[in-house]
């Protein structure tokens, strides 16, 4: 929008329509003037070709705006009716001819809700290539009420954040600088291994290709906890390494507080590194992936920021989360990115809604020994065949389930990745993670999405009055009193151990900071500071202001709503 309208337009349209969130795309304000239009009676209906990003958590609020009565802004009435969508398509290829560039569009017709009426939803089952580079579709066709997230049945999209799952998930690190990534044989010549200390400082680092792919067998130093001072003092060789690698490009930012702190990531993240205290290993899975899996990386690897990273060491965690259900609950709570339209886990939308199952003693044990297998078979395929990838285990694991023929090459990845011994541990998996919850292993997609809805609700209502199924109570409520005789236990029994020994956090910029003139300034410096303090946002957006000069609380607070639904913040 800067690039194309200039910084004069954008914010005068963000000061007049304060009602759309910044993050939201151009044609969202043009969607929210002819939703206006539709509710004052000047239009009886209105339709939208968008990109499909549309069903984005900060696209969607637009949406749910005006499709769902309940956060209606005046409240709903026989004067400003809510909307209805009577068609919509989520997600269509489209091919512009100007430059042959391909992008994924959604359309979607609104109009005033009237009782019985139902919208229609199609979605593409086949896309082939047609005469001159158009793309021919085969469309599947439904009815009912379509919700904000473009899809009928289960109204995901309004499910809400549980506090049993709360601060125990985050992205992984943002460096600001391409010079603390090492090689093995650099960080050997930078004294790991001859140097006493140096280990806790240049460690594993994956990132999201590491983990669909092969690891790049590289490291990354980390100089987080020590003064400029302590690292040239105590490891001169890497304050060199980083000065000369770091500090040039830290220089131009804009950010103050990174080029102070040049030898320190530039969001060093501290809430994700007091999640991690204590624990041996943490789940991880790839933020914008083909396939969603998870797996375990132990403790001393740390993550690049485009993995999220369940702060949890059970394999029972890992179990519910690699399930068909959970899964099923991560693809249709996130969203799609791209051409090739791959499921992004947006953390506050997948993870932090699921409702876990209130599993018994013995089916925890059960989903923990399948967890492990799981987690093994697939390293240990992964080491034994040097060109073996997750990606190519799970794209074979879904041509299985598909009943295809593989050719030759599919054959041989095949053999080298075990896959039917990988369907099989998946498959008891689900069946095991099913039964904690009470249900048939082989309900329907959209029943599993109904039943989750109701639980994420009877959940929250649950916790409403009081009773938190704490996920890892040791960490997230140290001092929780068990439930006394008669009321709904709280869920203390993961034998996990005791994550108290929070480290202090570092604020790297005690003095307020001045609110920078562009948006995307002011998104980079309200994501930084939280990274960067204690600030979570139950303390509320009038605490986190109190860093800045020269911006209200309100403003704070839609960069903090925008940052939490893209999955940036906790």
């Amino acid at each position: 929008m800067r690039a194309a309208l200039g910084d004069g337009y954008t914010e005068t349209l963000r000061s007049l329509y304060p009602e759309v969130p910044e993050s939201a795309d151009f044609v969202m304000y043009w969607w929210h003037k002819a939703a206006c239009l539709v509710r004052e009676h000047h239009a009886e209906r209105f339709g939208f070709i968008t990109t499909n990003s549309l069903r984005q958590t900060f696209n969607r609020r637009v949406l749910e705006s005006y499709l769902s009565p309940s956060v209606l802004s005046p409240p709903a009435s026989v004067l400003n009716p809510p909307l209805s969508l009577l068609f919509a398509i989520p997600d269509h290829p489209w091919v512009e001819n100007a430059d042959g560039a391909a992008v994924r569009i959604a359309m979607t017709v609104g109009a005033p809700l009237r009782l019985g009426t139902k919208g229609i939803l199609q979605t593409v089952t086949a896309e082939t290539e047609g005469a001159e580079g158009a793309i021919d579709v085969t469309l599947a066709t439904r009815s009912g009420t379509i919700n904000a997230d473009l899809t009928i049945g289960a109204d995901v999209a309004n499910a809400v954040a549980l506090k049993a799952n709360d601060d125990i998930s985050n992205r992984g690190f943002c460096l600001f600088g391409a010079g603390f990534i090492v090689t093995r044989e650099e960080a050997a010549a930078l004294g790991l291994g001859r140097v006493p200390g140096l280990e806790k400082h240049i460690r594993e680092y994956r990132n999201g290709k590491d983990l669909t792919s092969r690891p790049r067998d590289v490291m990354v130093i980390d100089l987080f906890g020590l003064t400029e001072s302590e690292v040239r003092d105590r490891f001169p060789e890497v304050y060199q390494w980083v000065h000369e690698r770091v500090k040039s490009e830290r220089d131009h930012n804009k950010r103050e507080c990174r080029k102070k702190n040049w030898w320190i990531f530039g969001e060093p993240n501290t809430k994700l590194r007091s999640q991690l205290v204590g624990l041996p290993r943490y789940v991880a899975t790839v933020e914008t992936s083909k396939h969603r899996f998870f797996q375990f990386l132990d403790a001393s690897v740390l993550a690049d920021n485009k993995l999220i990273c369940i702060a949890h060491d059970d394999a029972y965690m890992l179990g519910v989360l690699s399930s068909r259900i959970h899964v099923a609950w991560a693809l249709a709570a996130g969203s799609h990115l791209g051409v090739g339209n791959d499921p992004v886990y947006v953390k506050t939308r997948c993870f932090e809604t699921f409702p876990f199952p209130d599993a018994t003693e013995e089916q925890k044990s059960r989903i923990r020994d399948l967890a492990e297998r799981l987690d093994a078979h697939r390293k240990r395929q992964l080491a034994l065949h040097a060109t073996l990838t997750m990606t190519d285990m799970y794209n074979i694991l879904e041509a299985l389930r598909a009943n295809a023929t593989l050719t030759a090459k599919q054959r041989a990845i095949h053999d080298q990745g075990l896959i039917t011994v990988l369907r099989q541990l998946h498959d008891e998996l689900d069946a095991a993670v099913a039964a904690a919850y009470g249900w048939d292993a082989a309900l329907a997609e959209a029943d599993i999405l109904d039943r989750l809805v109701t639980l994420n609700r009877a959940r929250a209502d649950e916790e409403s009055r009081g009773t938190v199924r704490y996920l890892r109570p040791a960490y997230q409520q140290p001092h929780v009193v068990p439930a006394s005789a008669g009321t709904a236990a709280v869920q203390t029994d993961l034998n996990l151990p005791s994550s108290d020994l929070r480290p202090p956090t570092s604020d790297l910029s005690p003095a307020p900071l001045a609110w920078p003139d562009t948006l995307a300034d002011q998104i980079a410096l309200v994501r930084g500071v939280i990274h960067q303090t204690a600030w979570q946002q139950t303390d509320g957006a009038k605490t986190l202001a109190r860093h800045f000069t020269g911006v209200r609380a309100p403003t704070v607070q839609r960069l903090v709503d925008a940052l939490s639904a893209l999955g940036h913040v906790g």
